[in-house]
């Protein structure tokens, strides 16, 4: 099955748009996840565990797990996933951004070592950096168009033509989408440009960040980025699912499979999403 299907798939059969990122931080995990051979991987698989039944995709982020040699810990999760539930995709967070044959590896590292369902990609380096990515034509390429950070507004909202950055990004990535493979990072922070970006693209999925930890705001992005179906985006939440178990004053709420925070917060993030979708 196609990435694209395989989401749209997922979203009516979850009734969720909610991606959860899977970005680990030694520090910050419970203490007897540290103790274990596979910290990073353990960690993870719990927060699956937790949280699969309330979300439409998986995303892990490549440099919690390479920058700490921690790559087969990766490895090993996403197959996990795929074995454990088949049915939600797995993206790539990798940003990766390069031309020839290492984009073309940067590919095969993503699809094929990883096994990934999709990547995220940076598009700076222009159709040369994509075009290996679309090779793979069962796999989804989730492309960077206006993300959450506010250092991003010097060249993404850059008028140099009168169009901004962002949208001229949008406009050629839906022009590439003969094949149905692409999505675009559009951060919850600026609403109202992400709307600009569905007027632009029409059906192609959203992948949401920016809500949460960052401030984005749930009813906004939902008022302008919902597709005809009450569908259309991958609303993405890290660090508040993954670190809910922070609150609370002890280990007590971990039992020997799940995290029961991360689920609860999961839970209560899906329904807010579900609430402003005005879907039960």
């Amino acid at each position: 099955m196609k990435f694209i299907s395989k989401l749209e798939t997922r979203w009516a059969h979850s009734n969720s748009l909610l991606c959860v990122g899977l970005d680990p931080q030694l520090d910050r995990i419970p203490e007897r996840f540290k103790k274990q051979n596979s910290p990073y991987l353990d960690f993870c698989t719990a927060i699956v565990d937790a949280t699969h039944e309330l979300v439409c995709c998986f995303k892990p982020q490549v440099a919690y797990f390479s920058a700490v040699g921690a790559e087969d810990q990766l490895e090993k999760l996403v197959l996990y996933i795929k074995e454990q539930h088949p049915d939600i995709p797995v993206i790539l967070d990798a940003k990766r951004g390069d031309i020839g044959s290492t984009a073309a590896l940067y590919a095969k590292e993503a699809y094929e070592r990883y096994g990934a369902d999709a990547v995220t990609v940076n598009p700076y380096l222009g159709f040369e950096s994509i075009e290996p990515y679309m090779k793979y034509e069962d796999k989804g390429i989730v492309v960077l168009c206006r993300t959450s950070n506010p250092g991003s507004d010097w060249l993404q909202k850059d008028k140099g033509d009168s169009v901004p950055v962002y949208q001229r990004v949008a406009k050629q990535v839906a022009d590439w989408n003969k094949e149905d493979q692409f999505v675009l990072v559009t951060g919850a922070t600026y609403p109202e440009e992400l709307g600009e970006v569905r007027k632009i693209v029409g059906r192609m999925p959203l992948l949401v960040p920016g809500i949460g930890a960052q401030g984005g705001d749930v009813k906004s992005v939902l008022e302008v980025g919902l597709d005809q179906k009450a569908q259309g985006l991958i609303i993405s939440s890290s660090r508040e699912i993954l670190y809910a178990h922070e609150k609370s004053d002890s280990d007590r709420q971990l039992d020997s499979e799940k995290l029961s925070e991360a689920g609860a917060v999961a839970r209560q993030t899906r329904d807010i999403i579900n609430k402003f979708r005005k879907v039960n």
